[in-house]
């Protein structure tokens, strides 16, 4: 009996030292952070991943790298292919000088005959014929003109498409790069160098913990004095009695009601509706991902 006496009286100790830590709050919630988890845009085997469960990664920072031997390979063959097609382009000027050196001859010989026409040493046979002549090589310029500009349109067409090539494995050669996408903390690790990567597999989580988010539920009797950007007073439970106050901004309220979450009390029934707001905080380094906190307005 007096050992049954004795539990009850550190029971009740204990739930009102836990009354005494979480009373006074208007609402209570779990510290959360913006988890990223990163995976794989690449297929073959991890070559390098330093990274660590615990160690701070910068934004953009290269963590590791994918196999890129067969791609860089594929790069210097199509950058062959791009040298060989640019070689057999055709210079359109220097292939029809010729030609135009023939039509300008024409065209002088033309001008001759032509003062010789006009003093009757010239016969109108003669005229006609270098005409004629004229004519047919303005033809074979044109005709030649046109076939090499198609010639050198082919050639462009090709040169373009194995850029483009070129282009799409320079993109898949950058998503071998294995690159945090924000600036944080590594939480956890899943995979190691010399493992096999296929696309889609999760490498690594990485969270913001200087910034976190108090998830918090209010009543709707509260909501009504609740606006974005507003200003709070935020408290991390340590646990023995102890708390720190941060401020804290307002930065989204749930626009649907939900029922209370079980591990979340309030001074309502907990059947009752609340709405989830999210709490901004500076961290000192202090609050963790998962620990209690309150909130007063």
């Amino acid at each position: 009996m007096k050992v049954r006496l004795f539990s009850m009286i550190i029971f009740a100790g204990i739930a009102a030292a836990c009354n005494v830590n979480r009373s006074g709050y208007d609402a209570e919630g779990y510290f959360e952070a913006t988890e990223v988890t990163v995976s794989s845009e690449a297929t073959g085997r991890i070559v390098t991943f330093d990274v660590a469960e615990g160690s701070d990664v910068e934004a953009g920072e290269r963590v590791g790298c994918i196999d890129t031997v067969q791609l860089y390979l594929t790069r210097l063959q199509l950058l062959k292919s791009s040298e060989s097609v640019l070689k057999g382009r055709p210079d359109v000027d220097s292939q029809l000088m010729s030609l135009r050196e023939q039509l300008k001859t024409l065209e002088n010989e033309k001008d001759r005959l032509s003062r010789l026409f006009a003093d009757g040493a010239a016969t109108r046979q003669q005229m006609d014929d270098i005409e004629a002549r004229i004519s047919v090589m303005k033809m074979q310029i044109d005709a030649q003109n046109t076939a090499l500009e198609n010639s050198v349109s082919s050639l462009d067409a090709q040169s373009s498409s194995i850029d483009m090539q070129i282009a799409q494995i320079d993109d898949r050669l950058a998503k071998c790069r294995i690159v945090s996408p924000v600036a944080g903390t590594v939480l956890t690790k899943y995979a190691e160098a010399g493992e096999f990567a296929s696309v889609g597999k999760p490498l690594f989580k990485v969270a913001d913990l200087d910034r976190m988010f108090l998830r918090a539920y209010v009543t709707s009797a509260q909501l009504s004095a609740l606006k974005l950007g507003q200003q709070v007073r935020v408290y991390s439970d340590y646990g023995k009695g102890y708390s720190k106050e941060y401020p804290g901004e307002i930065v989204w309220i749930s626009e649907t009601s939900e029922f209370t979450p079980k591990n979340i009390q309030t001074d309502d029934e907990r059947k009752n509706l609340v709405y989830a707001v999210r709490v901004a905080v500076e961290n000192d380094g202090l609050i963790k991902i998962g620990m209690y906190g309150g909130i007063r307005f």
